[in-house]
């Protein structure tokens, strides 16, 4: 572990993902700087060094890049053992795995609508126009804002958010989620209890970069759940208090709700996801590099049915909060399987790939 030299994170305010591991950075202690990721940033670094376009990008002080937060947080777990934020008990491990993997993939829906299908302009134009012209006037920025962020528009009727399904979103995230995430937070700072875990991280993209910094959004946000934006701004802050998780595994009784819901609406579609993954991979044998996008999948919001794209991304995600509880013994396995008892769920955690991917040279390829 070398804390003598300072990491560099290149990433954006506006960017998601940037947002959880910014805020893991200030948590763990870890030196850093960050760089925001200009068209020069892109061309002379973050494409050459990681041979792909996505942000955010760490590169440690050795020299080495990293990219997806997830892979970032593995490594760094290992080097920066103080403060850890991944439990060591059975229930608290598994759940704070599955917030990441629903936060990171499925708050990705109101987060993307309420960005591009809200007054949030011409903010959001001026923030991706200073990626291209940093430092020119307002006006400048907009305008090339306006030709960049179209690329970025174009991507949401892919998620499924389309005009038929953007009520049913906004009654998801206003009148469910919300509501039950600031309940949550008003009687515990963190998921788990007063230490954030990696579930937290999850949340704090979306809950941070989207919903709580974008103008329209973020008003939304501080009238109906107080709670919630005052953890994103907790999450966000230098040189957190570290309490601990509840004892004895316990499970906050304020997340059930959203814990059933989560099983009802996204575990699935994630299992459909892989299902169509894995199809793909056995029609094409010869390739070993998997496309961003392998199909569509049917996904429910409330009572409204809708179609996504199928991100063969997911499975990668879906195989590592898996591979958490495959990885108990059977007495915790068992621990498990009689908490999620009580969701009225049966083999929720017997999955079984017969094809698994894996990330090589960040990039997603059969494993």
């Amino acid at each position: 572990m070398n804390t003598a030299q300072h990491y560099t994170l290149y990433g954006a305010e506006l960017s998601l993902y940037t947002g959880k591991i910014r805020a893991y950075l200030r948590y763990k202690e870890i030196p850093f700087e960050e760089v925001m990721s200009t068209k020069k940033v892109y061309e002379k670094i973050i494409v050459p060094n990681t041979g792909v376009r996505f942000i955010p990008v760490l590169q440690t002080p050795e020299g080495k890049y990293l990219q997806d937060t997830a892979v970032m947080i593995d490594q760094l777990e290992l080097d920066f053992p103080k403060r850890k934020i991944i439990p060591s008990t059975s229930k608290q491990a598994l759940i704070s795995a599955m917030f990441e993997m629903w936060g990171d993939e499925w708050l990705l829906l109101p987060a993307m609508h309420y960005r591009w299908n809200k007054e949030n302009f011409p903010f959001i134009y001026e923030e991706f126009g200073s990626f291209v012209t940093p430092g020119m006037p307002a006006f400048i920025r907009r305008y090339i804002g306006k030709k960049v962020g179209a690329k970025f528009r174009s991507f949401v009727p892919l998620l499924g958010i389309k005009p038929h399904t953007q009520a049913a979103i906004e009654d998801w995230y206003e009148n469910h989620v919300l509501p039950l995430l600031d309940k949550h937070f008003a009687e515990h700072n963190y998921l788990l209890g007063g230490r954030p875990c990696v579930g937290d991280y999850g949340l704090m993209g979306p809950l941070y970069a989207h919903l709580y910094r974008d103008p329209a959004p973020g008003r939304l946000m501080r009238e109906k759940a107080p709670n919630v934006a005052k953890w994103v701004e907790r999450m966000n802050s230098n040189n957190q208090q570290m309490g601990d998780w509840l004892a004895n595994d316990e499970i906050p009784s304020t997340l059930f709700e959203l814990l059933q819901r989560q099983l009802d609406e996204f575990w699935p579609v994630a299992c459909e996801v892989a299902d169509i993954t894995q199809e793909w991979m056995s029609v094409n044998p010869e390739q070993l590099e998997l496309p961003r996008s392998v199909g569509e999948s049917d996904f429910t919001m409330g009572n409204t049915k809708g179609r996504k794209a199928a991100a063969s991304f997911t499975q990668w995600k879906l195989q590592r909060v898996l591979d958490v509880y495959k990885a108990l013994d059977s007495e915790a396995q068992d621990s498990v399987n009689d908490f999620f008892s009580t969701f009225a769920t049966k083999g929720l955690f017997a999955y079984e790939f017969n094809n698994r991917v894996a990330r090589q040279n960040n990039r997603l390829v059969r494993a």
